[in-house]
């Protein structure tokens, strides 16, 4: 059964144009082609990235969010409540409001009280700042190094200036060292990605996080399977070219670097639209899918990785998005940006309020009244 799927899977006519098949890709004459073993040595790969990145965190990552000013905010613990703690572990992190008026009956406090235990217990699961900052100082590193490595191995190509060029010759395309270890070590930091998203600091794209890093794995894998190499290394620069940004934009944002972050998030705004929204869509995409089917007719593995493509570029869209919300931030008036993604602390502020306003009692001629003394400006509010 399994080397019947695994016959009918590679079947020469899903993958390649009719009259090219695995034959083509044997290794001759000194040509050495790609193969589908070689995908392999990306798990070793990525363990050691995890390994590599533990270490990273420990002795780089952290010293340098100390350096950099990065403060973690002190956070109310909850106070040790079983029945709460159950609740909270087993029913729901959020509960209803009839729900927190039959936990206030059960535990003899107050719906407010129970409504700031709520808040402070879901603090307490919330990442700290230094862990966000460990996490985007290693991203930032990464996509940083690959995408130099990317130039550097793609700035002498003919198909980095004619894209047209990525299908000379296709499928029998000779592989270089510098395309294998950018593949594997591509490759093997998206599995290594994979591994460790239970971990990471979960955000609001948390799923199409995840379909991204499984579309990417899928697409690299298949290009590099049918020698679709020389596409797959320039849509993996155009990738890397504006993720390092990011990720230096979140590292100002935590150290408080406001004015840093800001100015880095335009320049990061403006090159993800460039090569996300015009180049990928217009000019690698057009090229996959378009120039193609002027050399040999339509077949399932052309369908399939423009089908990946087209799944990437959704992507895309959803997070142009998310990132022209951040951008209105800058309209004056607004000036924090925030990662949109982000699970944000929730402070006990409106609770306090509500304190105030029951303490103060009926209003004074004078207006309301702070421990004796008029409230001259009342309209501040925590940072976070």
């Amino acid at each position: 059964m399994v080397t019947w799927l695994s016959d009918w899977f590679w079947q020469e006519r899903l993958w390649f144009p009719e009259g090219l098949g695995w034959a083509d890709l044997q290794d001759r004459d000194g040509r050495v082609y790609a193969k589908a073993s070689d995908l392999w040595v990306t798990i070793p790969l990525a363990l050691c990235f995890l390994l590599i990145r533990q270490v990273f965190e420990r002795t780089v990552a952290t010293p340098l969010a100390s350096l950099l000013g990065v403060r973690e905010r002190v956070r109310l613990r909850a106070e040790h409540n079983p029945l709460l703690e159950a609740y909270f572990c087993s029913t729901s992190k959020h509960p209803s409001q009839s729900s927190m008026e039959s936990l206030s009956k059960q535990t003899g406090g107050s719906v407010r009280q129970v409504q700031r235990w709520f808040r402070r217990r879901r603090n307490q699961d919330r990442p700290n700042l230094v862990k966000k900052f460990r996490e985007a100082s290693w991203r930032f590193t990464f996509y940083l190094l690959a995408f130099i490595a990317g130039l550097a191995a793609l700035i002498d190509k003919p198909w980095l200036y004619d894209l047209k060029e990525m299908w000379s010759g296709f499928p029998v395309l000779t592989l270089l060292p510098s395309q294998y270890w950018y593949y594997m070590i591509e490759l093997g930091f998206y599995v290594s990605l994979l591994f460790s998203v239970a971990t990471d600091v979960k955000r609001k794209d948390f799923k199409e996080q995840i379909v991204h890093h499984l579309a990417t794995i899928t697409l690299i894998s298949f290009s590099w399977c049918v020698n679709y190499i020389r596409a797959g290394t320039l849509i993996m620069l155009t990738h890397d070219a504006a993720d390092y940004l990011l990720e230096s934009a979140k590292m100002f944002n935590y150290a408080g670097w406001r004015k840093t972050c800001n100015y880095i998030f335009i320049l990061f705004a403006a090159i993800f639209i460039i090569t996300r929204l015009v180049i990928f869509p217009f000019w690698i995409m057009h090229c996959t899918w378009v120039y193609p089917v002027t050399i040999y007719p339509p077949f399932f593995g052309y369908y399939f990785f423009n089908g990946l493509l087209l799944v990437l570029q959704c992507l895309h869209i959803f997070w142009a998005v998310l990132i022209m919300r951040m951008a209105i931030k800058f309209l004056p008036g607004n000036k924090i940006v925030e990662d949109e993604r982000s699970d944000r602390d929730e402070t006990d502020e409106s609770e306090e309020e509500e304190d105030q306003k029951e303490g103060q009692g009926k209003p004074t001629k004078n207006g309301p009244v702070r421990n004796g003394h008029p409230a001259i400006n009342n309209n501040h509010r925590k940072t976070e």
